[in-house]
């Protein structure tokens, strides 16, 4: 039952009649997972730890960046380098002392996906890219749990609720993962900052109407946003009577093979170089390191011989790498890089392009901190 403190807290709350001290309860006694702690689950946590979400929890294994903060609004300068769920947890403490929130400081995987989320009544999908948006999907199926989905691009982003009351699933809008190279999210392409703010508000929105009753819930529907235009637009979403989720849910697990994404790339095979050749080659300077990340992301590489372009800016400064014969260029995940050589190809005629393989591991950092500090 909610104390006296907790009545006063979300007394303007309670004042509508369509949630009541009824619906409060209901709140306080309902988990939800969100999944990513970047633009669109800052506003999303903010607003459901506001909002009396009896217990959250958060999963997200990255670090906050200093190119994060002009939309992920729960962190500051000072949260730069640390993990974005524990600062999250803090922030949110802050806010709501009267509900239990959960840290995950981990990337969500085929391998732990179906045990965090089996914990939780609603999922959030607050991710940036196509493999764990099919994972969460494939896993709230496996769950039969709803998933309030949201995504953005650059002035534009869209809102739906999927699985929920056996309405559409993220396949019957995506029935199959795309190619890395047909793809790209806000590291690669930009966005607006208040974008992420908007769409997750929505998010929380329909959240809160799962939870408590109150109004239509987006299911079966794609809600489409444009900053630009200050416009909504609304597309009905049928569920895919043609999908199989048989194997899926008579194997009762999920298999990270299947969450990988296919590169079409033009770049061959060939013109790839693995972490320990790369790292062979910063102590010899066969290859100088060109780092295509943005700016605002932690830097790796203060080494001579290392230069940092970002790939917006690469057109601009070919001069910089016209007599390097020999060039490695590294991301964070490989699809930059290999954006940047097709480049590079195209605009310098030099020796040796190489990309690195499956762009900056975890592996790869501890691997190159352990050859600085020798």
């Amino acid at each position: 039952m909610l104390t006296t403190e907790e009545k006063s807290f979300y007394s303007r709350q309670i004042m509508v009649d369509e949630i009541g001290l009824f619906g409060q309860q209901k709140l306080a006694d309902a988990s939800v997972l969100v999944i990513g702690a970047g633009g669109l689950g800052c506003p999303v946590l903010q607003y459901i730890t506001a909002a009396g979400v009896g217990n959250i929890g958060i999963i997200d294994g990255d670090v906050v960046t200093l190119s994060n903060l002009h939309r992920q609004i729960l962190f500051s300068i000072d949260s730069i380098g640390k993990n974005k769920s524990y600062e999250a947890v803090k922030a949110l403490k802050r806010l709501n002392p009267y509900i239990e929130i959960t840290s995950f400081p981990y990337k969500i995987t085929a391998e732990n996906a179906v045990s965090i989320m089996n914990g939780y009544d609603i999922l959030v999908d607050c991710t940036d890219n196509y493999e764990t948006r099919f994972l969460v999907n494939d896993a709230a199926v496996l769950l039969n749990k709803p998933l309030v989905y949201g995504a953005i691009y650059r002035f534009e982003g869209q809102v739906s609720v999927f699985n929920y009351n056996n309405g559409p699933t993220y396949r019957c809008l995506y029935p199959e993962m795309p190619s890395e190279e047909s793809t790209t999210n806000c590291s690669i392409s930009g966005v607006i900052g208040v974008l992420p703010g908007i769409i997750g508000l929505l998010q929380a929105n329909e959240v809160l109407k799962i939870i408590t009753g109150y109004g239509e819930v987006l299911s079966g529907k794609i809600l489409v946003y444009s900053a630009q235009k200050n416009s909504f637009d609304n597309y009905s979403l049928s569920r895919n009577l043609e999908l199989d989720y048989t194997a899926l849910l008579q194997n009762n697990s999920l298999h990270a093979n299947n969450y990988q994404q296919s590169c079409s790339s033009v770049i061959d095979q060939q013109l790839t170089i693995d972490h320990e050749t790369l790292l062979q080659s910063a102590e010899t300077g066969e290859y100088v390191i060109l780092d295509v990340r943005d700016h605002g992301e932690l830097p790796l590489f203060l080494a001579d011989g290392v230069i940092q372009i970002p790939l917006n800016e690469l057109t601009y400064n070919l001069n910089k790498l016209s007599n390097s014969n020999k060039l490695a260029v590294i991301c964070k995940s490989g699809i930059r890089s290999r954006k940047a050589i097709e480049l590079l190809q195209k605009e310098l005629n030099l020796n040796d392009l190489r990309t690195l393989e499956n762009g900056i591991s975890d592996q790869f950092i501890t691997a190159w901190k352990n050859k600085k500090e020798q």
